[in-house]
C-alpha cells in the first residue's frame, strides 16, 4: 500500500500530478493543508478527478467528506489522546491516525483502520526531524493485529525496499515526492518496488 501526503504548503501543478499519481496506482492521499480556509479547500478539492475523492483522506475541514464521498478522515495524535474524534460506529468512515512509537501503535483498537509511525528515517521534509529515531528499530515488537502500520518519514525509492521489509503493511511519502522537481517520476519509481 503507498500513500501521499500532500505538502501543506502550496506546490505547483500539484492537483494535476495528485491525479496523475492517482493513474498510476496511488492507494491512498492524504490531503494535509492546515494553513489553508473551508473556501480554499473546496478549491483544492475541486481541481482532483471525482472518480478519486473515495481515495482521499482528510487531515482537516473534514465536514466536506459528507457532500463529496470523501469517507477518510484522519486524527492528529494529539486528537486521538485527547479523545476528540469521532469514532467510526455507522461504518460509514474510515479512520486513521498517527503515532510516533510503537508501544503507542500496539495500543491502539480496531476503530482504527490504519496509523503512521514517524519517522521511519531523518524526515525530508522537516530537516533535523527524526535523525535519533528508533521506530525502525523497534518494528518488531508489533503486537497490534487490528490496525494497519504505514511507515512514515524520510522514505525515497534508494531505501522503500528496506522499509517494506520490516513488515510494515505500507509506505506513506511526502517529502520524496514534493521535495523532488518530478514529483511523478519519483512515485512511480517507488511504485515500482
Amino acid at each position: 500500500m503507498i500513500l501521499v501526503i500532500t505538502s501543506e504548503f502550496t506546490v505547483p501543478n500539484e492537483t494535476t500530478v495528485i491525479n496523475q499519481m492517482f493513474g498510476e496506482g496511488l492507494d491512498v492521499l492524504h490531503v494535509r493543508k492546515p494553513l489553508i480556509s473551508r473556501n480554499e479547500m473546496i478549491d483544492f478539492l475541486c481541481k482532483i478527478d471525482e472518480a478519486f475523492y473515495p481515495r482521499l483522506a482528510l487531515h482537516t475541514h473534514h465536514d466536506l467528506g459528507k457532500d463529496n464521498r470523501i469517507s477518510r478522515i484522519h486524527y492528529r495524535e494529539a486528537d486521538r489522546k485527547e479523545k476528540k474524534y469521532k469514532p467510526c460506529k455507522d461504518g460509514k468512515n474510515i479512520i486513521s491516525t498517527s503515532v510516533h512509537d510503537i508501544s503507542a501503535y500496539n495500543t491502539l483498537e480496531k476503530e482504527w483502520e490504519y496509523a503512521f509511525i514517524s519517522p521511519f528515517f531523518p524526515s525530508i521534509s522537516k530537516k533535523g526531524y527524526g535523525e535519533n529515531s528508533m521506530v525502525m528499530k523497534n518494528i518488531g515488537q508489533r503486537n497490534n493485529p487490528d490496525v494497519k502500520l504505514i511507515a512514515l518519514g524520510g522514505i525515497h525509492p534508494d531505501n522503500i525496499q528496506q522499509v517494506l521489509e520490516t513488515g510494515v503493511d505500507g509506505v506513506a511519502l511526502l517529502g520524496a515526492i514534493w521535495g523532488n522537481d518530478n514529483p511523478l517520476s519519483v512515485f512511480k519509481q517507488c511504485l515500482k518496488l
